[in-house]
Parts: C-alpha cells; sequence; structure tokens
C-alpha cells in the first residue's frame, strides 16, 4: 500500500460525487455518467498520477465497472452516508422564491448551480446554490430538478 493511501486492496469504498468520464474510460463518450454517487465499490489497485494523486481502481460489482477515482471522491463503506437529490454541478430550479430578510434574491424558476452539497444534519440537507453572481445555502425542499441527469443503469 502507497505510504499515504487512505484504503487498501478489497476495501469497500463508497463514491460521494458522480464520477463521469474525463475521456480516459473505453468506450464511453467524454461527459457521461460512470458511477452514480452513493455506490459502494471495492478497491483493486493503488497508484498516484501527477506524484501527488492517490488515484484507486475500484470495482462497482453491481454495474461490473472498473473507475478510477480520487480518493477525495470516497469514503469507507462503513461510513454515515446521507442521500440527497442533487450533486455538484447539477442544475436546479428554484421551487419558491428565495428571499434574504424579505428580499427576492431568486424568483420561483430561477435557474441555479449546485456549487456544494452539505450532508451535516441527514434531516437537513443543505446546498450551496448560485443563481448568477450569488451564492445563497438552499434547503433541499426549496429546490426542484432542472436539467439532472439520472444514473441509466
Amino acid at each position: 500500500m502507497l505510504m499515504d493511501a487512505r484504503y487498501d486492496f478489497g476495501d469497500a469504498v463508497r463514491v460521494i460525487r458522480n464520477i463521469r468520464n474525463d475521456g480516459t474510460y473505453p468506450g464511453s463518450n467524454t461527459g457521461e455518467l460512470l458511477v452514480r454517487r452513493g455506490r459502494v465499490g471495492y478497491v483493486r489497485d493503488v497508484g498516484v498520477f501527477l506524484q501527488d494523486q492517490v488515484i484507486y481502481s475500484v470495482h462497482f460489482l453491481d454495474i461490473g465497472r472498473v473507475v478510477g477515482c480520487r480518493e477525495q471522491e470516497l469514503i469507507s463503506a462503513d461510513a454515515p452516508w446521507v442521500e440527497t437529490r442533487f450533486d455538484t454541478r447539477d442544475k436546479v430550479r428554484a421551487a419558491m422564491t428565495l428571499a434574504i430578510g424579505g428580499r427576492p434574491v431568486a424568483e420561483i424558476g430561477a435557474i441555479g448551480e449546485v456549487m456544494q452539497v452539505v450532508r451535516d444534519d441527514p434531516d437537513a440537507v443543505v446546498y450551496h446554490v448560485a443563481f448568477g453572481e450569488n451564492l445563497f445555502a438552499v434547503p433541499d425542499a426549496a429546490l426542484d430538478a432542472h436539467e439532472l441527469k439520472e444514473d441509466a443503469r
């Protein structure tokens, strides 16, 4: 095992971000969803990319894929996991007028982009959403899907 690697061969890990083809996965188009966040796989190999990034070959048995994952995209399969409707970079639509101090900042139907998902409280997931130039913390109930690409498998 590499000195700085968190996981080793055979460890069960969960991917915490959608993994899309960056152009290096054969037989798949660039940008295509390879592994949906939340899936569990098993480490098959550990390597280093550009001398500073630990990369894991992870076998996702349920979808029959081996995919390279960066360490920051993984958690232990035993770690607590909160499933969310949206992920970083998903386009969302305001389901209600969003206001700060009574001043509207995003009207119903405004399109935003999820910049970060905060899963600290499983009963109150919050998304950091950019509406135009502004970034807001928005609860799950205040958002609807806009162009969410679902896993076809």
